[in-house]
């Protein structure tokens, strides 16, 4: 290591008390004794290791999710507070379970992509079929699949060769790396480490969100076997420990989730100052940097024959995409996509404006979102105001620029329409989200079977076609998220001069190389409309209606039980959750 300081973390420096700067140097000299620890334990002791840090965070999910919820402030009887058991402990668990496995069968001497299905998509690619991979997620998910789709060129026998990223040379060493947590799921910058320390060989400093305050004493319990070893270190603090960290000579990476301002701010500094090194490609970071960094997600309604009760439930589906986590998140969706030639258009909108009207009320807690809230206001103030949430429907002469271009990570959510119906509208639908919309990373699009059927081959090139780095089909790509043998993270392209929705991707529990982009693939309709002689060709799916719906009347009770299945196991906890499922 070297004692050398950057000219940014010289000016953070009289930001900092000199016994914050040292307890950072301590923490990351730490994590460099930790790296040679890391780089000295083989697979099977890897395996070992995660088995305990599963056990640590299963005993710690009921304080994880009730910490959460607290914070949001949704008290125990809030409707959505189960949320926080899905995208916080269940997360970590599945992919604590996914990385085990991938992990076991490298120490075995075999390949992750054993007996995993792999074909090829549209334009050359390789695809690797990676959601349901287990019995259970066959049953408890059914209707639901998720593939990981690779860069042109790939071909299958070269994913399989691949596969395995650093802990196929599991003694080389990635260094020390910084990761910049994010400061809306609580899942995710624990998730961010994980990727760090499997994908990377790189222990890592978390440097939380000061959002996340309440849970760093949870996260220390829950990856205690990880601290003990100088794996990973947790701290607090403002922007200028950021500043001060990212300017370290003593870090290899910067991972940040966040906004792609703060990205900016990071790489070219700021003022007068990050113009000149913009001009003159001469960044302050140093040093590599992954990024995940959100945008304005579509929702492509895509015009077929749907019944009322399919135009209910959709609305519904819509309404969660926007406004779970009350819209604090980097993949709500918030530009709903139909079409004006739909004869159902007018009663969309009215099932839409119901469900949007009913969802239950909670906090906008975000800092920063009332504000953003009021931009939104500004910008179109004969939009319709429903309680704590905004709805933007672009008539004609309206300029959707505002809602185009801003990431209001808030209960915003807008509607556009476009001409045309079946292929024509499809692609005009897909060239206006990929040219007209913010960012890359999650598209979602919504299909009757039968409408799908007819498009046929002309359905599978405008998927292909979409510019995601998560693709959703009937489901939200938030399900993309929570699946860790899925990948996460922007469509490739983006660079530190112009970063979009970010660079490099996270959770990929297969380690797979050169990916491009997950397709997720749900059921249009719920059971029991989904059995076969009701569902006109669709997916077969258990779930009346799933437990992230924000119109979900049982869906706090089944998160928390899904939750408690997952860390424990338990027949008999998960008949009485199905149970409490079915009347959802």
């Amino acid at each position: 290591m070297t004692s050398a300081t950057t000219p940014a973390a010289k000016t953070a420096t009289t930001d900092l008390p000199e016994g914050e700067r040292e307890r950072l140097d301590a923490a990351i000299a730490e994590l460099h004794v930790g790296s040679r620890t890391w780089s000295a334990l083989t697979l099977a002791q890897r395996v070992t290791l995660l088995h305990g840090v599963r056990t640590s965070v299963a005993a710690t999910a009921e304080d994880w999710a009730n910490t959460a919820a607290a914070s949001k402030g949704l008290d125990g009887r809030h409707p959505l507070r189960g949320e926080e058991w899905l995208s916080g402990p269940y997360s970590v668990l599945g992919a604590l379970d996914a990385d085990i496995e991938t992990l076991s069968r490298l120490a075995n001497g075999t390949n992750p992509l054993d007996g995993v299905k792999i074909d090829r998509a549209p334009g050359g690619r390789s695809r690797v079929h990676a959601f349901p991979l287990t019995g259970i997620d066959r049953f408890l998910l059914s209707g639901y699949t998720g593939e990981v789709w690779l860069e042109p060129g790939i071909t299958p026998n070269g994913a399989r060769a691949a596969a395995g990223l650093a802990q196929r040379t599991p003694s080389e060493s990635g260094g020390v790396g910084l990761v910049l947590g994010a400061g809306n799921i609580t899942s995710i910058p624990v998730l961010d480490v994980l990727y760090e320390l499997l994908a990377h060989n790189r222990t890592a400093l978390l440097k939380v969100n000061p959002t996340q305050d309440a849970l760093v004493p949870v996260y220390k319990r829950a990856f205690a076997p990880l601290i003990a070893l100088g794996l990973l270190r947790i701290v607090r603090g403002g922007p200028a420990v950021g500043v001060y960290l990212t300017g370290h000579p003593d870090l290899a990476h910067v991972h940040i989730t966040g906004s792609a301002a703060t990205f900016d701010a990071i790489v070219w500094g700021t003022g007068s100052a990050a113009t000149r090194r913009r001009r003159e490609n001469r960044p302050q970071l140093k040093k590599p940097i992954t990024a995940e960094l959100g945008g304005v997600s579509p929702i492509i309604i895509v015009p077929g024959d749907w019944t009322p009760a399919d135009l209910t439930y959709q609305a519904e589906h819509v309404a969660t995409m926007r406004l779970q986590n009350s819209g604090h998140n980097c993949i709500a969706g918030q530009v709903v996509i139909i079409s004006s030639d739909w004869a159902q258009a007018d009663d969309f909108r009215a099932a839409l404006r119901r469900a949007y009207a009913n969802a239950p009320e909670r906090q906008i807690w975000y800092p920063g979102s009332p504000s953003r809230m009021d931009l939104a206001t500004q910008a179109y103030p004969d939009a319709l105001v429903l309680g704590d949430r905004l709805l933007v429907e672009i008539e004609q002469g309206d300029d959707p620029t505002a809602l185009q271009s801003t990431e209001y990570f808030a209960p915003v959510l807008g509607v556009v329409s476009i001409a045309g119906t079946g292929q024509e509208f499809l692609d005009s639908a897909v060239a206006y989200a990929n040219d007209r919309l913010q960012g890359t990373l999650g598209a979602n699009l919504l299909i009757a079977p039968s409408t799908e059927k007819t498009l046929g081959a002309g359905f599978d090139r405008a998927i292909a076609a979409l510019r995601y780095g998560s693709i959703a089909i009937n489901g939200w790509t938030a399900f993309g998220f929570i699946t860790p043998t899925l990948t996460w993270g922007a469509f490739p392209g983006s660079t530190i001069d112009d970063v979009g929705s970010g660079i490099g991707v996270v959770h990929n529990a297969l380690l797979l190389d050169g990916v491009e982009r997950s397709v997720i693939r749900g059921p249009f309709r719920p059971f029991p409309r989904s059995l076969p002689i009701l569902n006109g060709g669709g997916r077969l799916t258990i779930l009346p209606k799933p437990p992230w719906f924000v119109s979900a009347r049982t869906g706090a009770a089944v998160s928390e039980g899904l939750t408690r299945f997952r860390a424990n196991g338990g027949i008999i906890g998960l008949l009485k959750t199905l149970t409490q499922a079915l009347r959802a």
